[in-house]
């Protein structure tokens, strides 16, 4: 197809798909004699995740990083960013329910609608994992030692041999402080509002729950986030 076949097909205006290819994101599959750019079917399904992701809220500059990494991958970081985006969109429904009880007068001290911290978790985690920002290199420049994910395992089947007591005790509490510490020190800075949210995904989020309850038992992922919801003080 022609670039203005697809313009026409898809949407994406000429100029765009011009600066697509001067940018290595969107390369036509040939060109004809006279130098026009045209594009096979693997091209236009690779717009197609362009603007799919785009959608989605992936800033451009990291739509190219994402599509290098592999298909799991990529399904992988594309599961939390769509994560985040369902949490915003019920964080908006909170947001108009209270604007209409506030409309008709109805007196609320509910600051639900205004707690960002599980979205910010999510798209943190997802950021972490392709996006080009400062979280994300910081964790590229973190020296990626041997046995790490086996450690932070190793962490939550402690929690898992604490979960029959109480969350808030200092026992729990000294975990979860290093479980920060541990976090900060492989990963990414691990501030106590991206621990909260960290907390919530853990429980929330099924492929999270499954490892941490499969390293200390059914029910470590719902103790260590009311642990951590005690640390933080948002219990």
């Amino acid at each position: 197809m022609t670039v203005h076949e697809v313009s026409r097909m898809s949407g994406v205006t000429i100029r765009t798909l011009r600066y697509y290819d001067r940018i290595g994101l969107l390369r036509p599959a040939a060109r004809t004699e006279a130098g026009y750019r045209l594009y096979d079917e693997a091209a236009l399904m690779r717009l197609l995740r362009i603007l799919l992701l785009k959608e989605l809220e992936i800033p451009l500059k990291d739509v190219k990083r994402l599509l290098q990494l592999s298909d799991a991958e990529q399904r992988e970081a594309i599961g939390l960013q769509i994560k985040a985006l369902e949490l915003k969109k019920e964080r908006t429904e909170k947001l108009i329910a209270l604007a209409r009880r506030l409309e008709k007068g109805e007196g609320t001290m509910d600051f639900s609608a205004f707690d960002r911290s599980k979205e910010e978790a999510y798209a943190a985690e997802a950021k972490a994992r392709w996006g080009n920002t400062a979280a994300y290199r910081e964790y590229e420049s973190r020296p990626k030692q041997p046995g790490t994910e086996d450690r932070l395992m190793a962490i939550f089947a402690d929690f898992g041999a604490l979960k029959d007591g109480d969350p808030a005790f200092d026992a729990a509490q000294t975990k979860v402080q290093a479980l920060q510490s541990f976090i900060s020190a492989n990963y990414y800075t691990c501030t106590d509002k991206i621990l909260f949210g960290l907390g919530q995904m853990y429980a929330a989020d099924e492929r999270f729950r499954e490892n941490i309850d499969a390293a200390g038992g059914e029910g470590t992922a719902a103790f260590v986030k009311a642990a951590i919801e005690a640390y933080c003080g948002k219990a």
